[in-house]
């Protein structure tokens, strides 16, 4: 059997494991379909080019997404590459698979040319993800296919590929709550970028992990005997080392000495429902002191992109430290594949972005507002991609902001008259400066006076999202035209 054939079949088997109602003769036509279209097209590294959109396929499947986008993986670059067109696929195919691949053939003329070209680029990332998220997924398939054959490629062209998975790709996946997949893009484009670091940390983390896997299937056999002796009966256990440019990142800040790093290695332990994860988490700090500060509940406060767990870091009986991470098998879905996972879940294979994803919409929304400034899209560029922290209103609601976000640009976040009547914070109950920076964890709370009008120049020195400075500008720009024609 020849290689194609193997990966086809590969393909099917997978279909036939995640999706068992799914039409398999449609997914053979659009492979044939596919292999027709590319015959005789082979790729930088010698291989034919149905390889490409046939491991698209495969990962779309793995990520156990519907039959129209694992369709919509294998056709995607039959508009752009061959002599068929849109219409050859709708005609075949239906307009569902026709609007993915439409969708992905568009951002194909996406290319990575530095800051400049980098800002158009987001403008349309978002609008394709405001359409549908459905493209964004099977994008970040084909981009991590793409890496995977970098080899064949000269250095420079290698560079601007990885640097482009690396600043756009891999943070969206982040936003979008797909943590396998960002690990994915970033690992692949990490070897390319910063070979030296790669391979110093690879060979570390080999290392690492030969000297620690006793101690870590001792501590997890601790574990699943302490979970037996109370009856609660746990899905799966299992070890997990931590993903190599997150770890990367992690060692920077701590002089690159990974002993500081306590979530190297974790255990994740998978339970059937909510109750039982409060359960574990109460047995395990029976046995295990817990880290000081260290426990987190993403369960009762989820992140805005949906990731819920339970994490706890504990000294382990011979003294060593390690995370823990609770979480049911539906958390586990969701953190690995993220909104992808939602397209499993729903019967239809159809979502329209919701709560989770409230945040491209909003992001589509203000670049309606804004013009086509280039220097106003940068410092968009900037609130989305910098580090996130997750504060909440009084009311418990998570709100998502850019890091060295203040009261102020909380307050305009919430809506333009909380920012333009705001006249103090409450910060966890306590007055605070309106210039402070607020921290992940803070409960905030905007003091307005109902009888002012306009909000003060001097916010727009230490305000850090664009959303604030754009309507402090705009309502300071309406005071001076009223002033303006009173005085007349």
């Amino acid at each position: 059997m020849s290689d194609l054939n193997k990966n086809y079949n590969k393909l099917l088997k997978t279909i036939k494991t995640t999706q068992p109602n799914a039409d398999l003769n449609l997914v053979e036509l659009a492979f044939e379909f596919a292999k027709t279209a590319h015959q005789g097209q082979k790729r930088m590294s010698g291989e034919e080019y149905i390889f490409h959109p046939l491991a698209t396929a495969q990962k779309l499947a793995e990520m156990k997404l519907s039959a129209p986008i694992i369709i919509a993986g294998l056709l995607h670059d039959v508009p752009e590459d061959t002599d068929y067109t849109l219409e050859d696929i709708k005609k075949n195919f239906g307009e569902e698979v026709a609007g993915l691949v439409e969708g992905i053939t568009k951002l194909g003329t996406i290319k990575y040319r530095g800051i400049e070209r980098y800002i158009e680029n987001l403008r349309k990332m978002f609008f394709a993800m405001a359409a549908d998220l459905r493209v964004i997924i099977i994008k970040f398939a084909d981009r991590l296919h793409n890496l995977k054959t970098l080899y064949a490629l000269p250095r420079n062209k290698q560079i601007r590929i990885a640097s482009e998975v690396l600043e756009i790709y891999a943070p969206i996946a982040n936003r979008l709550g797909m943590y396998e997949m960002k690990g994915l893009l970033e690992e692949e484009s990490f070897k390319y970028l910063y070979p030296k670091e790669y391979n110093w940390l690879k060979n570390l983390v080999e290392e690492q992990s030969k000297q620690k896997e006793k101690y870590l299937n001792k501590i997890i056999k601790f574990v699943k005997q302490e979970l037996a002796a109370e009856n609660i009966k746990s899905l799966e256990v299992k070890g997990r080392i931590k993903q190599l440019y997150s770890l990367y990142k992690k060692l920077l800040k701590h002089n690159k000495d990974i002993n500081r790093v306590y979530d190297f290695i974790a255990i994740r332990i998978i339970v059937k429902d909510i109750p039982t994860c409060y359960a574990v988490l109460g047995i395990l700090h029976k046995k295990l002191k817990p880290l000081k500060g260290r426990i987190k509940d993403y369960i009762a406060q989820p992140k805005p992109n949906g990731y819920s767990s339970l994490h706890t870091t504990v000294f382990t009986p011979e003294g060593e430290i390690i995370e823990i991470q609770i979480r049911t098998r539906e958390m586990e879905e969701e953190a690995e594949y993220g909104i992808a996972a939602h397209w499993y879940y729903d019967e239809k294979g159809s979502l329209k972005p919701g709560r989770k994803a409230k945040w491209i919409e909003e992001l589509t929304k203000w670049q309606k507002e804004l013009s086509e400034n280039e220097k106003i899209l940068e410092k968009l560029k900037i609130d989305v991609f910098q580090d996130r922290i997750f504060v909440f209103t009084p009311n418990g609601d998570v709100i998502d902001m850019a890091n060295g976000a203040t009261p102020v640009d909380f307050a305009y976040y919430v809506h333009t008259d909380v920012g333009n009547k705001c006249v103090g914070a409450l910060i966890n109950n306590h007055i605070a400066s309106l210039d402070t920076a607020l921290k992940s964890g803070d409960v905030v709370e905007i003091l307005t006076d109902k009888n002012r009008k306009y909000p003060n120049s001097d916010w727009l020195k230490f305000v850090k999202t664009s959303l604030a400075k754009n309507k402090i500008k705009s309502a300071l720009g309406k005071r001076t035209l009223i002033d303006k024609f009173l005085k007349k």
